[in-house]
């Protein structure tokens, strides 16, 4: 690609940023960043992030999408995240319609965990390594 060219979202060729093409040539020792996000940032990315937190291998955050979280998502968040996973579908829509640039390229997995849950709730904490189970993987929970 000459310089100063842009590179455009081309998902066909498997490349859809900048962003993605830094992270793919990236070395594989990086840890991993992790963005967790729900509405409030109080409950379930919260819990996610406690649960995660500290673990080899993967670097957390959490925030959420409206207005009053206890921290809402920005732009900077996305792009400092290699994975975003989100709870509901409509995060995802939030996320796309106010970031769209930022979210270009990342790779944004839909939990499907609704608002049933306090924060650190053990069935919580369950629904959370089973959702994630196919992503990440938490010391002690490894399949034999």
């Amino acid at each position: 690609m000459p310089a100063g060219q842009a590179v455009h979202c081309l998902p066909e060729h498997g490349i859809r940023s900048r962003r993605a093409l830094i992270g793919y040539i990236s070395t594989m020792s990086d840890p991993l960043k992790i963005l967790f996000v729900c509405s409030q940032n109080r409950w379930r990315s919260l819990t996610a992030e406690k649960m995660y937190e500290g673990v080899q291998g993967y670097i957390v955050r959490s925030a959420g999408t409206e207005n009053n979280a206890r921290i809402r998502v920005t732009e900077g968040h996305l792009d400092w995240a290699d994975k975003i996973f989100v709870m509901e579908k409509r995060h995802k829509e939030r996320l796309q319609e106010k970031f769209p640039e930022a979210v270009c390229g990342k790779e944004i997995i839909c939990l499907h965990i609704g608002d049933d849950y306090q924060f650190m709730d053990v069935s919580l904490q369950d629904v959370l390594r089973e959702k994630l189970k196919p992503y990440l993987q938490l010391p002690g929970s490894l399949d034999s």
